[in-house]
């Protein structure tokens, strides 16, 4: 499992956002089987090797699912981390609980989109591709915003 440095995860979500937890409609919205996925975005990134994503992904199924896996065209992996203490560790698997959500954001568990095969601009949109244990995939499309973006007050 690989774990950054305080200092690390510290620079790099200053860097990448200064954003909450928000349920602004700010990114494109899916539902299939249950799972909604919506309030995605990717900060415009401020490195050209590495950028975070964010998104909520909400379970109205009686059934618990879990997220294993995302791709997208833009990065040579993406990698799925939770924030435990002051560290960012990968998780190979994040849980979506029945009725309930899994929430992505700035602080938090989070998307790590790494070997960036181009640097993505403000206003773009990324494809996504996000991979589950019993749904099948679903592609959104997430958009890129301010490296600043705060989702709670939409600027």
């Amino acid at each position: 499992m690989r774990r950054l440095s305080v200092a690390t995860a510290a620079a790099l979500a200053g860097a990448l956002a200064l954003a909450g937890c928000g349920s602004s409609d700010s990114g494109g919205s899916s539902d299939t089987a249950g799972l909604a996925v919506g309030a995605a975005y990717m900060p415009q990134p401020v490195s050209d090797s590495m950028a975070a994503g964010f998104l909520v992904i909400t379970n109205k199924g009686a059934a618990g699912d879990v997220l294993t896996r995302v791709t997208s065209e833009v990065a040579g992996d993406v990698t799925m981390h939770k924030t435990v203490g002051q560290t960012m560790e990968e998780a190979q698997r994040l849980d979506i609980p029945a009725h309930g959500e899994l929430v992505l954001e700035s602080g938090g568990d989070h998307l790590m989109f790494e070997q960036l095969k181009r640097k993505p601009r403000e206003g773009e949109k990324v494809s996504v591709q996000l991979h589950f244990a019993k749904t099948s995939p679903i592609t959104i499309e997430m958009p890129v915003k301010s490296a600043t973006y705060n989702p709670k007050t939409g600027h």
